[in-house]
């Protein structure tokens, strides 16, 4: 089992949608991309994935250009295709049919030398959703505190 190195994590997800089940998917990129990436200059807010022709297509992900990839260099935020098998994409392309659910990129990360992409098939939370979480978060804190300021 390889190891996994935190790049990028979209924290903003889990305020925003509830997550039913994740996957992980392979992206396709080019050598000035992962090297952007080493460097940690990967911006996965307000991203989101789609089912196209048949493929999985990851939208807005922001990878900084190169500073020293001069014409290699690619659009930061052009349409990457993610690579999984075709079963699991029928899966995930049936899911998504349903009302109300969506592919949020969660996190990337370098599985050994190959940069994977989380996803997570999610439901979108209603402002009372995001109060009653903020709410039970809160409350937890003022626990913890409590029994650390105990002894």
């Amino acid at each position: 089992m390889a190891e996994k190195r935190n790049i990028a994590a979209n924290r903003a997800a889990y305020h925003e949608y509830f997550v039913i089940d994740t996957y992980e998917a392979g992206m396709e990129l080019f050598g000035t991309e992962v090297k952007s990436i080493r460097s940690g200059r990967v911006n996965l807010k307000d991203s989101f994935c789609r089912v196209d022709n048949g493929e999985l297509v990851a939208y807005g992900i922001h990878i900084s250009p190169y500073e020293k990839g001069n014409i290699f260099n690619r659009d930061p935020y052009r349409p990457r295709r993610l690579l999984m098998h075709k079963r699991e994409i029928a899966r995930i392309f049936g899911a998504v049919g349903q009302k109300g659910y969506a592919l949020v990129p969660l996190s990337m990360y370098f599985s050994g030398k190959w940069v994977k992409l989380e996803i997570g098939l999610c439901k979108g939370k209603k402002l009372y959703d995001k109060r009653d979480a903020e709410a039970e978060k809160t409350a937890r804190r003022d626990i913890e505190r409590a029994g650390k300021g105990s002894f």
